[in-house]
C-alpha cells in the first residue's frame, strides 16, 4: 500500500519559517516526481513545487519562487518543503502527491487532478 504522509505544519507569524516533510512508502521511491500542492479556503487547489526523484531536477511556481526550496532524501524516501518569509496567503492545508515517470518538468504542477497517490495534508496557519 503506498501511503504519503505530511509532517510539520503549524502556526507561524508573517516572515517566519516552517519545515514540511512528506514521508513516501510503498513505492519506488526514485521512479517519481512528488509535488507539492495547497488549498486556500474557499480556492482551488495549486501547485507549488515537484521535484524528480531520479535526477533532482524541481521547478516552483511564481508564487513561491524565491522563498520556497525543495529537497528530497532518497535514504529516508522523504521530501522536504523549506519554506521561507512566510506571509499570510500562505495559509492553506498543503499536500504532497506522487507522479509516476520522469521528464515532467513543470507539467507536474499542474497535474491537480492527475497524480498518482496523494497524503492527507498538513495545516499552515501564517498569522499577520
Amino acid at each position: 500500500e503506498v501511503q504519503l504522509v505530511e509532517s510539520g505544519g503549524g502556526l507561524v507569524q508573517a516572515g517566519g519559517s516552517l519545515r514540511l516533510s512528506c514521508a513516501a512508502s510503498g513505492l519506488i521511491f526514485e521512479a517519481y516526481a512528488i509535488g507539492w500542492f495547497r488549498q486556500a479556503p474557499g480556492k482551488e487547489r495549486e501547485g507549488i513545487s515537484c521535484i524528480e526523484i531520479s535526477d533532482g531536477s524541481m521547478v516552483y511556481s511564481d508564487s513561491v519562487k524565491g522563498r520556497f526550496t525543495i529537497s528530497s532524501d532518497n535514504a529516508k524516501n522523504t521530501v522536504y518543503l523549506q519554506m521561507n518569509s512566510l506571509k499570510p496567503e500562505d495559509t492553506a492545508v498543503y499536500f504532497c502527491a506522487a507522479l509516476y515517470g520522469t521528464g515532467w518538468g513543470s507539467l507536474c504542477l499542474r497535474y491537480n487532478h492527475g497524480m498518482d497517490y496523494w497524503g492527507k495534508g498538513a495545516l499552515v496557519t501564517v498569522s499577520s
